[in-house]
């Protein structure tokens, strides 16, 4: 356990961080899970909607630096191209 009160301050704040980037991380795993969820039912309409939704989260997370901006951008990639592809 920490003894100075700087030590002290920094075991607060990594704990109030740890928890907002745990938060933040599980808002974009749910948007995605349910974008290839919806893929998967195979609802192009739906699916369309959901992908606006889920670029959003991704842009959040990039401004939150929870992720790279290369990894968003790979993913949205990826993710249109299933949902173009749809029928």
């Amino acid at each position: 356990m920490a003894n100075h009160f700087s030590a002290l301050k920094r075991a607060r704040q990594t704990t109030k961080r740890t928890a907002r980037n745990r938060s933040n991380t599980s808002r974009l795993r749910t948007a995605l899970r349910t974008l290839r969820e919806t893929i998967a039912k195979g609802d192009k309409q739906a699916a369309e909607q959901t992908y606006r939704q889920t670029v959003s989260a991704l842009d959040k997370a990039i401004q939150k630096g929870t992720l790279h901006e290369n990894t968003a951008s790979r993913y949205k990639s990826r993710l249109s191209a299933r949902v173009a592809a749809m029928k």
